[in-house]
């Protein structure tokens, strides 16, 4: 069964009809690579799955569940989250704050009220999600803000895994990221898709997309016009698709 069914989705902001009735599946561990010029209708077609925006036609079933009415909040805790192209990271906290920014846990007092934050407890779950993911950072208790731009990626990747997701949508995980970074967020997706985790990639890299990418779903002025399988086609063809040269 897919985790993620969309059909029909439709959504206009006044007279402007941004999304023309999309049809999208996503299957669990499946990485798909969604890519389409700037105004193709891609952030508003993710906000859509997030529940940040509400179709006005179509329908979103998640995990077999009707959520085309569910709010950000309630959809998330079903497992769907994002990263967004700013990591929403707080640069002065620590690297273990940051991966349980607003879900601390805490010490409870006559086991009835939460008393204080557990810091030391922080310390060592961050560490075992870093460890798990492979990820190296020098130290768990130094500003994110002091990391470089792959390090804060991986730290954002990290903290989407805290809340146990079955789909992570990542907006241009890799745009402004070294080479050697990219391999770093490359082998985080990977180690997602061996968890089951489906994961949609936005990207302009086309060599990202190729590299982590099963199935390739080109989106263009609000319409999906391709849904290929990375082994059936080329980039020169997705570029075709992209820039409206091919159907």
């Amino acid at each position: 069964m897919s985790i993620l069914e969309l059909s029909g989705v439709k959504k206009s902001f006044g007279a402007v009809q941004v999304l023309h009735g999309v049809d999208l599946k996503v299957w669990p561990g499946e990485v798909v690579g969604l890519v389409g010029d700037n105004g193709a209708g891609k952030s508003t077609l993710m906000k859509s799955i997030t529940g940040v925006y509400t179709t006005d036609k179509g329908s979103v079933i998640f995990d077999g569940k009707d959520v085309t009415y569910h709010s950000p909040g309630e959809r998330r805790e079903m497992g769907i989250e994002m990263i967004y192209q700013d990591l929403a990271l707080a640069p002065q906290q620590d690297v273990a704050n940051n991966i349980f920014l607003g879900r601390e846990p805490t010490r409870w007092l006559l086991g009835i009220l939460p008393s204080f934050v557990q810091k030391s407890r922080i310390d060592e779950q961050a560490q075992e999600m870093l460890d798990r993911l492979g990820v190296h950072v020098p130290s768990v208790h130094i500003p994110v803000g002091m990391l470089s731009g792959g390090q804060q990626q991986t730290i954002a990747i990290a903290r989407a895994l805290t809340f146990q997701p079955k789909l992570v949508i990542m907006d241009e995980p890799t745009a402004a990221l070294a080479v050697r970074e990219v391999e770093s967020v490359l082998k985080l997706i990977e180690q997602m898709k061996k968890d089951g985790i489906a994961t949609i990639l936005i990207s302009h890299r086309l060599n990202d997309v190729f590299a982590a990418c099963e199935r390739i779903v080109v989106l263009r002025r609000g319409n999906v016009i391709s849904d290929l399988k990375r082994s059936a086609t080329d980039m020169a063809e997705v570029v075709s698709y992209i820039v409206g040269a091919h159907g």
